[in-house]
């Protein structure tokens, strides 16, 4: 280890820089909404398709990206990514409508499908046994960072400079990530893989998000009508195909055989969970702190420190205690803990005590979070074959964004907000009670689910 530490020390850096990248777009935005929408002048539905526009894409085509990187290099699709990702971002950062931005945020949304799954698979062929639990704590530590700081940036960057920094910033961070990538990373890959692309899997794959998404999205702004139920039919239907075109082909972007281990199948069941809850509280939680409890964008945004320090010091020694003891205790201890903070989250009022309001909050969630997420991405690596890496991290990543894509569609609509009634202070915060119960059943579920199915790796 002593000899590699150096190139094993760029690799994770790179890796890290990278995915916190594509990480910190996820949740950056959600401080900048309220201010964005007065700005282009757009109701609730948009300010959800800047999310979801994202989103979808990174969620359709993540999948892709990890069968691309085994195949032709996960090094290579890590820099492609990066690069494209920094010019989507820029297209971000100069639109002059909410719709040129929501097709900026869908094209953002490709370049870091192809960057993320690349990102841990060139860490996990570097580190076996506890070694390899701690690096993917330090990965999962430093990238969850990356999208728990993302408010407090978002916050600094509107406060100093405007909502369009909050996508500009990323054009010199993805230039330091090309530059240690090229000089750094070795080049890794599948050499067993098949070299023909699974087209027709991505296709369908996308359009099955895609009209589910819309439905859902749709439907919140203008109730369930035939061309919402339509594209709701569809969507289940292109997924229903998606498998069955997964299960005959002799090149399958997808392996179904994955999802024989029931390991592998629990714990993407418990990230489906617990990253729709996160992707709900994220969204709604910054935009309550504006509208309901009256911070600005960048008091919003350092108000949810407490969570980043927690995922900076524990989320490594969380993935090494994983490691000797088996994911099961912290997978299902985690998500109970951060729905015991969740709720605490409905003490926030209007001009709440950052002392006895949000700090209690946020500290419980960040603690269950720092807990939860190294074990989980580590019971995922270590449910699937080594060659298989980067297509499992595909799989979890995009189970990920697809749980976080769904919540964020189908919050506005369960809780009532239609048009631009999320600027009203009562009605966001009716809303916001019902999104706060909805997370942490959702996280409870996960946490019981992981107690109940996930076991220590023989």
């Amino acid at each position: 280890m002593s000899e590699r530490a150096p190139r094993v020390r760029w690799v994770v850096l790179a890796a890290v820089l990278g995915s916190g990248m594509a990480l910190l777009d996820s949740t950056v935005v959600n401080v900048a909404l309220p201010v964005l929408g007065r700005d282009l002048d757009a109701g609730i539905e948009d300010l959800t398709w800047t999310i979801n526009g994202y989103t979808l894409t990174l969620a359709a085509f993540i999948l892709l990206g990890g069968s691309l990187g085994d195949r032709f290099g996960r090094r290579r699709m890590f820099v492609i990514g990066t690069v494209w990702f920094a010019l989507a971002s820029l297209l971000c950062g100069i639109a002059p409508s909410i719709e040129l931005l929501v097709a900026a945020r869908a094209l953002q949304g490709i370049g870091g499908a192809l960057l993320t799954p690349g990102s841990l698979a060139m860490i996990a062929g570097l580190f076996e046994g506890e070694e390899r639990g701690r690096a993917i704590g330090m990965w999962s530590g430093l990238s969850g960072l990356a999208s728990a700081i993302g408010p407090f940036v978002g916050g600094w960057l509107i406060h100093a400079a405007g909502w369009r920094w909050v996508f500009l910033i990323n054009l010199p961070i993805a230039a330091a990530v090309v530059f240690v990538a090229q000089r750094h990373v070795p080049e890794s890959k599948d050499e067993k893989a098949a070299k023909r692309l699974d087209l027709a899997g991505a296709a369908l794959g996308a359009l099955g998000l895609a009209g589910i998404t819309w439905a859902l999205v749709a439907a919140g702004s203008s109730g369930i009508t035939t061309a919402t139920s339509l594209s709701a039919a569809g969507g289940l239907a292109a997924l229903v195909i998606f498998v069955l075109v997964e299960r005959r082909s002799d090149h399958p972007m997808l392996p179904l055989g994955l999802f024989a281990s029931r390991q592998f199948s629990a714990a993407n069941a418990v990230t489906l969970l617990v990253y729709a809850a996160l992707g709900g509280i994220f969204f709604a939680l910054v935009m309550h702190l504006q509208i309901v409890a009256g911070y600005s964008p960048l008091v919003a945004g350092t108000a949810l420190l407490p969570v980043t320090a927690l995922l900076l010091v524990l989320s490594g020694p969380a993935g090494a205690l994983s490691e000797r003891i088996g994911p099961r205790l912290p997978m299902s201890a985690g998500p109970m803990i951060g729905a015991a903070g969740v709720l605490l989250l409905l003490r926030i009022g209007a001009h709440p005590s950052y002392l006895m309001d949000v700090l209690p909050a946020a500290s419980v969630f960040g603690l269950g979070l720092a807990i939860t997420v190294a074990p989980l991405t580590a019971a995922v690596l270590a449910a699937a074959p080594g060659r298989f890496a980067g297509i499992a991290s595909g799989v979890n990543n995009a189970v990920a964004r697809a749980a976080s894509l769904l919540a964020v569609a189908v919050l506005p609509l369960v809780a009532g907000l239609r048009g631009d009634e999320y600027r009203q202070p009562s009605a966001f915060a009716a809303g916001f009670r019902v999104a706060v119960l909805l997370c942490a059943g959702l996280l409870a579920a996960g946490g019981l689910l992981a107690a109940l199915i996930i076991r220590k790796p023989d």
